[in-house]
């Protein structure tokens, strides 16, 4: 009897304290109910709730507050902001890059770089460098990207360096890569920049090596000779002879003879050691010219080819001399057809290679 009326006392004690905290709670329900009606406004929180007209907005466009403005004009039309600094794409590698044939590195900048302060900073870091180094900076407004020079403005978010890994002297050696992807690295600590895919150096100078030894096969220069009789040619008949073909007179102490795009397709030079020079022709005489089609550099070397043997053979007439080979043999028919066989020959193994002879990587590749 005592144990039933204990676990009845217990029962009770137990419902009551359920019916306090439920009371409790509906309490607190009941004031937070009457403090949200309290508060409550018809008006929307501008900061939270986009208002009528706030939709259409573009992303990153602002109202801004006018001084003059009327209490009830809040509605009106932002004006659009251009915010050329940001970046549109993240850039590939420029057009005028080949990675065949160029070490590229792209350095990001967070901040915009001005393009003297990067100029100057690769200048000490890659000097020395036996391989030209050609820099880009991407334009985010117009999309694209330009080249970089000592006098190039302007601030960008992204930069690109391109090594070439070939030409005439050789390919890359790996004093070169680890220059310039070193100098790279501390170009880029130096403005807080990214790099972005650094080259692997295995892979490049395997890459450089195999295209040296393509370039090798096909690197062919084909010179003749125009030889004096006994009496030496004059410098004052040399060039009227050589402008009345076209030709002008270069640095180089040679003249060029170049087709409509300025491009040199064959070079007229002194046998003897001393240079052409415009200022020194009246005095000049020599026992020999040569004439030299340089076959890679020249889109249709067999159609040069063909203009500089007319050319000689009417310089011999002139001056009385006499076409020859290297070894003072006569430059007859046949040696001619010869040559014309290998020019097609090596310019279309150029064509196989996806290096077309004459076209701008060739200039590049077979540059001194």
């Amino acid at each position: 009897m005592d144990n039933e009326l204990q676990i009845g006392l217990a029962a009770l004690g137990v419902a009551s304290v359920v019916g306090i905290v439920a009371y409790n709670k509906w309490q607190e329900r009941k004031h937070r109910r009457a403090a949200e009606q309290a508060f409550r406004s018809d008006h929307r929180d501008v900061l939270l709730e986009p208002g009528d007209g706030v939709a259409d907005e573009v992303p990153g466009e602002r109202l801004e507050p006018s001084m003059g403005e009327a209490e009830g004009d809040s509605r009106r039309a932002p004006a659009a902001v251009h915010d050329s600094g940001v970046r549109k794409v993240t850039p590939g590698v420029p057009d005028a890059v080949d990675q065949r044939v160029d070490c590229v590195i792209r350095i990001e900048a967070i901040e915009p770089l001005e393009a003297p302060r990067l100029w100057a900073a690769q200048r000490e870091q890659l000097a020395g460098i036996s391989k030209p180094v050609r820099w880009f900076a991407f334009d985010d407004g117009a999309n694209l990207w330009r080249p970089l020079d000592a006098h190039s403005a302007g601030a960008f978010h992204w930069f690109c360096a391109a090594m070439q890994t070939v030409d005439r002297s050789g390919p890359i050696s790996e004093n070169d890569f680890l220059h310039f992807s070193g100098g790279m690295q501390r170009v880029a600590d130096q403005f807080l920049a990214v790099p972005a895919d650094l080259p692997a150096r295995g892979e490049s100078l395997r890459n450089a090596a195999e295209l040296d030894k393509f370039c090798a096969n096909v690197d062919v220069q084909i010179g003749i000779n125009v030889v004096s009789n006994g009496q030496p040619f004059l410098g004052t008949k040399i060039r009227a002879l050589a402008e009345s073909h076209g030709m002008t007179l270069g640095p180089d102490g040679s003249f060029h003879a170049r087709d409509e795009e300025g491009n040199t397709l064959y070079m007229l030079s002194n046998m003897e050691p001393a240079l052409f020079a415009a200022e020194e022709m009246r005095d000049l005489t020599t026992s020999g010219l040569t004439l030299v089609i340089d076959v890679p550099r020249v889109p249709n070397g067999v159609f040069a080819f063909e203009r500089m043997m007319r050319q000689a053979m009417q310089m011999a007439d002139a001056l009385q001399g006499t076409v020859v080979d290297d070894n003072r043999a006569p430059f007859g028919a046949e040696a001619a057809a010869l040559i014309r066989s290998q020019i097609q020959q090596f310019q279309a193994q150029m064509a196989s290679g996806d290096l077309p002879a004459g076209g701008p990587l060739a200039q590049r590749l077979f540059s001194a």
